[in-house]
């Protein structure tokens, strides 16, 4: 029988791992077209959310009481997740996930504007480090003038609004609701892209498809149950072997191999979002950021 603590080690794994199977069924798309792609992903991440709601809310689901939040949270997520779609569809996947950790860092500055968070020099030193580590693995880019460079910080951006808003949703909304609403929110938009051109997958294809909603959806969940059954502190760790997988997926699949100074930059991203999560424990403050929820 595993304790709380291995329960959520193990959740924490499982959810590391279909991220980065989504991420790289992602990057594999890139001859369908993005709306297309985020069809899949929310009507397909739809299925766990639904079977999750509770008896006695079936009947009015969809019921909330703050629905301008809840749209600003689908906005702004809808932009991250176009964002880390288009920069997995272009930049090595090693990259993507070293940029994609800095989302702590923003979530830090956000808080101060959005909760009238005091931000101490711990926390402030955390932000400086980490945005040294962005300008050290962006720079290559930015001087070969590759745009592609600049969705990762897209998607951090977004991502730590989406992180504000669900802790503002969180007390009092269900947090199937918030992830549910999203996932409808992506289905929706999707089919204003048919026109552009959709393309009809074989049966291979659809499958893999199909998995970038049931792997994104079912790897929020287990995010969600490695938080409730483990401290945060514990298993936050774990998300680092997301970087781990991307090198070695993007090397055998792709022949990508991180440069020294992807690598170098990704350490001090990584250092900056520790130090974050760590003062965040200390000051009794959860930061559950989820990927692509």
């Amino acid at each position: 029988m595993l304790s709380k603590n291995q329960l959520g080690f193990l959740y924490m794994f499982l959810s590391v791992c279909a991220f980065s199977v989504m991420d790289l069924i992602v990057k594999w798309s890139e001859n369908y077209p993005l709306g297309q792609v985020l069809f899949f992903r929310g009507s397909f991440g739809l299925l766990f959310y639904f079977l999750i709601i509770p008896r006695k809310r079936l009947r009015n689901f969809y019921y909330t009481k703050r629905p301008g939040l809840h749209f600003l949270r689908c906005f702004f997520g809808l932009i991250a997740l176009l964002a880390i779609f288009i920069a997995l569809r272009n930049l090595p996947l090693a990259t993507v996930v070293s940029i994609s950790f800095a989302a702590p860092i923003f979530t830090t500055i956000f808080s101060i504007f959005f909760l009238s968070e005091k931000v101490g020099f711990f926390r402030w030193l955390a932000v400086f480090v980490g945005f040294i580590g962005i300008v050290i693995i962006t720079e290559p880019g930015f001087s070969s003038l590759n745009i592609y460079y600049i969705y990762p910080i897209i998607f951090c951006l977004g991502l730590s609004y989406v992180a504000i808003a669900i802790r503002q949703l969180s007390s009092t909304e269900p947090v199937w609701l918030i992830s549910l609403n999203f996932s409808a929110a992506i289905t929706f938009i999707s089919f204003f892209t048919i026109p552009f051109g959709w393309i009809m997958p074989d049966i291979k294809d659809l499958i893999l498809l199909s998995f970038i909603g049931i792997f994104g959806g079912v790897a929020n969940l287990w995010l969600s149950q490695s938080y409730k059954y483990s401290e945060v502190s514990l298993v936050t760790p774990l998300k680092y072997l997301a970087l781990v997988f991307a090198i070695i997926f993007g090397f055998f699949i792709w022949g990508e191999i991180p440069t020294l100074k992807t690598l170098m930059g990704a350490l001090l991203v990584i250092i900056s979002s520790a130090i974050i999560f760590r003062r965040e424990i200390t000051l009794k403050k959860q930061v559950t950021i989820t990927r692509h929820d």
